[in-house]
């Protein structure tokens, strides 16, 4: 990709990579990141620009049904990021590493990672934690693996940190860019920022190289992602930092029903869907 080529909605001809993202921040060009779990609303999202999209763990709420990110395994998230993969042909493809598949070791860490990138088609994999997961960081990219971290609000982390709150005030923003700069120099090419104080935010954009990337972290971060069905109006209590841009809930309802009535009145199918 050229440098007069833009990140979001620029036609390259091939898939957005690390680097892009890195000549994006030193151009100081924001972008969009979504989630996405399937082939057709990946191929929706990567026909509209979207430089990277994220199968994310959050695919255990809304895809499983699960209360909270924990429950979902590996093999729960390689089927829906091969299906990302698939449906998408310019996007960079992030897959989140659930709950209990790196923590343990850097070795745990790589064998997950692999599993992702030679059984799916991942581009690069998200882990949450500072200091804590360096080593596994350290050793994906050694092994060519690239790392997008995740710092703030750690959903894996929801029960030490007692529920989903603003992480980052007072001495902990110390901790916090601390953290932000160490995953730097241990080789993550990008940070996730969540839920975090918006002048927190903008003091770790301003000192790292590579891009942080924000949700409930103000408007300051290089790039900004949300989960596709808290955009798209589906969730029923989002959390603050949703903006609603859609609201398919409704829509879906609504079409739903003027199916199930035309089907209940003989309505459909129809002449022009019945064949001779």
């Amino acid at each position: 990709m050229s440098s007069s080529t833009t990140l979001y909605g620029g036609v390259s001809g091939r898939r957005v990579t690390v680097r892009d993202l890195m000549a994006a921040k030193e151009r100081g060009e924001r972008w969009p990141m979504l989630t996405a779990y399937d082939a057709m609303t990946a191929k929706v999202f990567d026909s509209a620009g979207i430089p990277v999209l994220l199968v994310g763990d959050s695919a255990a709420m809304v895809v499983y049904g699960h209360d909270s990110t924990l429950p979902v395994t590996v093999d729960d998230l390689l089927p829906l990021t091969a299906a990302v993969v698939r449906g998408s042909s310019r996007a960079l493809v992030v897959a989140d590493l659930p709950f209990g598949s790196y923590q343990r070791s850097p070795g745990q860490a790589l064998d997950s990672a692999a599993r992702f990138m030679k059984e799916a088609g991942a581009h690069a994999v998200k882990l949450e934690g500072g200091r804590r997961v360096l080593p596994q960081v350290e050793a994906l990219v050694s092994a060519g693996i690239p790392v997008m971290a995740h710092l703030g609000l750690t959903p894996q982390s929801v029960n030490v940190m007692g529920g989903y709150r603003v992480q980052g005030r007072g001495q902990s923003g110390d901790e916090l860019m601390s953290d932000a700069k160490d995953l730097e120099r241990a080789g993550a090419f990008s940070v996730v920022l969540e839920c975090v104080p918006a002048d927190l935010a903008q003091r770790v954009t301003t000192s790292l190289a590579i891009p942080t990337i924000g949700i409930g972290a103000g408007a300051a971060t290089d790039a900004q992602v949300l989960v596709w069905q808290d955009l798209m109006g589906l969730t029923p209590r989002p959390a603050k930092f949703v903006k609603r841009y859609s609201d398919l809930a409704t829509e879906m309802d609504r079409a739903v029903r003027a199916f199930a009535d035309d089907v209940t009145s003989g309505a459909f199918p129809a002449s022009e869907h019945t064949y001779d």
